[in-house]
């Protein structure tokens, strides 16, 4: 069956979103309200009819650090910066069913949803199910750790659930992943992650479900099995499951789950066949393929400079730092001249200088769901802190070192196990709960750092304990990104530079002039598992989740309007009105050829949602700058491009915004392209509103896997304002391909062994790409040139539901006509 193309809907029991996703989520509800009143219909049937949790967790950004305040101040500033924001997700909860807010400061979406939100099994009124979910967040994998299905859609897509639609999805097929033997002492779960993304991303499991089994998983936690899950969206897979099994059962009990709804759970699984045993290889399944790992084979290691599946041997590490420095300009390349390797800048902090030089460390975070969930790295890093104070050991100041745990949770057992102290004293105070440093909300350098690296064109370096590091995602200062364990995140930090052989240099001298290596103060596996036990209780998970939707004082202080349709305000720069259904008719219009469009970008390999709508700080010089500085703000309250994801006019600004952004046009990397008519370099934005002036329609090209990363709807959005009709490429990320199919833009595939270099293509012709009068599901569509060239390419609408979509303008201009009707 899993070869078949066979077509399944599939209707999870819940949605989960967060702030950036989740808002314009509700700006869109708020606008199909008045759309449908417009056209005739009810307004309130726009109403999410399965629960949706909505999590605050995107918006604070590491503006203090290393102060025991600056938790406080970095929340207060959060509020500060996004009162109207959070006044209208608040609207939003009362004016619609269904929706639940967790609001600011609580924790991250993933790792909440985890230790709280999952059930596991629904239990309505005695029938009960299997808890599933879908989430507006690529990382909503992390939940398959815990033995729930869910994955991440588009928010586009996540909408439609919402209103009932199905996912409309072709039966996956679903690949094996056996795990045998035990971890060695020192390794870690950040350690087996970075591997099995490596080992996936080399076997190719996009658009396919993962299943884990084997005698190996029994020696996983359930933190461990929820790291590897977490980490699904960066080797490709759809879903990344663990089924359950006694491991997860203790977990609930030991989060505090109710007792008795526990052993229901344990019941239902067992009689429905879907309880495992890991070590009886009678219960596995049949798989289309079956991968295997060796646990034991599994070694220290990061992932870097600029992508989560180039994984490197932390024994490696120095030499390989070097030979990216000045290999060619690539995900492994900064082609740094050799003459210029050690460079180095001197600069004067708190009057004391200091030096900076390539692979020198500015930015050290303890952050992200994919780490901040598991107690073993996390007391991992407290006690591996312990030692090196102990041993004398310090940061030195200038770097921006943070912990931003992902739940109330991690603080309390950390502060219990006595390793908080140490932790502050190296700089690692807890800055916020929420996605901080691995979303780019990392916060400014200190102006002399940025100097250094500038006047010396460094190549400076982020350590974080994130799931993602693609370039200009972390912070615009930061070439080269590692992502590494908590404890490792800490010894790179001490080290100051990641060009270093842990193996045979010390991290420091202490002020006794004795000489530390890092295996003088790594904790062994055993000494962690001990402090977890003592300290790791359910009364914990009890306290904090007892009170989570109260306990935020300016949350509760919040007034806002019981309207069930939404006030746009025309001077907000935050909550705008969209245009995406301005023109709507009940009547269908026929689809039409797209007729000789320009190329607006032509792009290479892993362009990612962060290159196409990047989430960060808006650059003062960019389109988007340009735009509220004429509505009267100033930079300091630009805030970033994912808080203002509820205002299209700045969004639509951002799109192709990142400075690391590489255009085959340019052969450079900056946010710019050419207007071909005129040979004139703009910003992309500026290009595509000249285009459009002149009536002209637009096509993107691109290679492999297009739209990787993030599940960023405005990915698709964004180029769909900016009057892109279809992109070709060699390869789609599957939950962007979706995103496009949304919005109605058409994500086309060359056939296979063709790409734009073996089809001559320049970008600079003009492309016709034929759409016959009757479309069906992965035909081939014929491309003209003017330059007489023709050739054919795969039109990926996947299934009759997503061609229905693409007639309808996209889904959720469907969703209205079917309200409205």
């Amino acid at each position: 069956m899993q070869h078949k193309n066979i077509e399944v809907p599939f209707k999870p029991a819940r949605v989960i979103l967060q702030d950036f996703t989740g808002v314009p989520a509700v700006v869109d509800f708020a606008a199909m309200r008045d759309a449908v009143k417009l056209l005739g219909g009810d307004p309130e049937k726009i109403n999410p009819i399965c629960p949706v949790d909505l999590v605050i967790d995107h918006s604070i950004q590491v503006d203090f650090n290393r102060r025991p305040d600056s938790l406080q101040k970095n929340q207060d500033l959060e509020f500060e910066r996004n009162k109207e924001r959070f006044e209208f997700l608040k609207w939003g909860s009362q004016a619609f069913q269904n929706m639940r807010i967790i609001p600011p400061g609580s924790g991250i979406v993933h790792q909440v949803n985890l230790e709280y939100l999952a059930k596991v099994v629904f239990d309505q009124n005695g029938y009960y199910y299997p808890d599933s979910v879908v989430g507006t967040d690529s990382h909503t994998t992390m939940i398959n750790g815990l033995g729930v299905l869910g994955w991440g859609v588009g928010g586009i897509e996540a909408e439609a659930v919402m209103l009932g639609q199905p996912i409309s999805m072709v039966l996956p097929e679903v690949i094996g992943y056996k795990l045998i033997g035990n971890p060695k002492p020192l390794v870690t779960s950040t350690d087996i992650v970075l591997t099995v993304t490596k080992h996936l991303r080399q076997v190719g499991v996009v658009g396919k479900f993962v299943e884990f089994f084997g005698p190996g998983v029994t020696h996983l936690s359930i933190a461990d099995r929820a790291t590897i899950a977490n980490m699904c969206p960066e080797y490709g897979a759809t879903a990344a499951f663990f089924p359950v099994d006694e491991v997860s059962i203790g977990y609930l009990v030991q989060t505090g789950r109710d007792e008795e709804n526990v052993k229901h759970i344990r019941k239902y699984l067992q009689a429905a066949g879907m309880f495992r045993d890991f070590s009886n290889s009678s219960q596995d399944p049949i798989f289309t393929q079956i991968i295997e790992l060796d646990l034991q084979t599994v070694v220290p290691c990061c992932s870097g400079p600029k992508r989560p599946q180039d994984k490197v041997a932390v024994s490696d590490m120095k030499t390989d730092f070097e030979a990216c420095l000045g290999a060619k300009q690539g995900f492994k390349g900064f082609q740094i001249a050799p003459e210029l390797h050690s460079s180095h800048m001197k600069f004067v902090y708190n009057d004391k200088e200091f030096e900076l030089s390539h692979g020198s460390v500015v930015i050290a975070a303890i952050t992200s769901c994919t780490n901040t969930s598991n107690p073993s790295v996390m007391l991992g890093a407290g006690l591996l802190a312990k030692k090196a104070v102990e041993a004398g050991l310090t940061v030195k100041p200038y770097i921006k070192t943070s912990l931003s745990p992902g739940s109330g949770v991690v603080t309390y057992y950390l502060r219990e196990s006595g390793v908080m102290p140490f932790l502050a004293q190296l700089g690692f105070d807890v800055v916020g709960y929420g996605c901080m440093t691995c979303i780019g909300n990392s916060g400014p350098l200190p102006e002399p750092v940025v100097e250094a690296i500038t006047q010396g064109d460094l190549v400076a370096v982020g350590v974080l304990s994130g799931n993602r590091n693609f370039e200009g995602r972390v912070h615009p200062n930061t070439r080269a990104n590692y992502l590494a364990s908590p404890p490792l995140v800490i010894a790179y930090a001490i080290a100051g530079t990641v060009r270093i052989d842990f193996e045979k240099e010390p991290l420091g001298v202490n002020a006794q002039g004795k000489k530390i290596f890092l295996k003088d103060i790594w904790p062994m596996r055993e000494e962690i598992q001990a402090v977890e036990r003592q300290h790791v209780i359910p009364g914990m998970f009890k306290e904090v989740y007892q009170k989570i939707e109260t306990v935020n004082k300016s949350w509760n202080e919040l007034e806002v309007s019981s309207d069930k349709l939404y006030a746009w305000n025309p001077k907000s720069t935050y909550i705008k009105s969209p245009p995406f259904f301005e023109n709507l008719t009940l009547e269908l219009q026929p689809h039409k050829s797209i007729v000789d469009a320009y190329v607006l970008l032509n792009l290479g390999d892993s362009v990612t949602t962060d290159h196409i709508s990047p989430a960060g700080n808006i650059a003062r010089n960019s389109p988007a700058a340009r735009y509220l500085t004429s509505r009267g703000l100033t930079p300091r309250d630009f805030n970033s491009y994912g808080s203002r994801r509820g205002n299209d006019a700045v969004m639509a600004r951002g799109t192709f915004a990142n400075i690391r952004l590489l255009n085959k046009f340019l052969n450079k990397q900056a946010p710019q392209t050419i207007h071909l008519p005129s040979e004139e370099i703009l910003d992309v934005f500026d290009a595509s509103e000249r285009y459009q002036q002149e009536g002209q329609p637009l096509i993107v090209l691109a290679g492999k896997e297009y739209g990787s990363g993030s599940s960023r709807d405005w990915a698709a959005k964004g180029p769909f304002l900016l009057g892109i009709k279809a992109v070709i490429a060699e390869s789609y990320e599957r939950i962007h391909r979706s995103n496009l199919v949304g919005m109605g833009v058409i994500p086309l595939q060359y056939l296979p062994g063709q790409d734009a270099e073996s089809l001559g293509l320049t970008g600079r012709e003009r492309y016709t790409i034929i759409l016959p009068g009757v479309l069906v599901p992965g035909m081939n569509v014929q491309v003209k040139l003017d330059t007489g060239k023709t050739f054919q390419v795969i039109m990926r609408f996947d299934t009759d539901v997503e061609l229905t979509y693409f007639q309808n303008g996209g889904i959720l201009n469907y969703m209205i006509r079917k309200m409205a009707s």
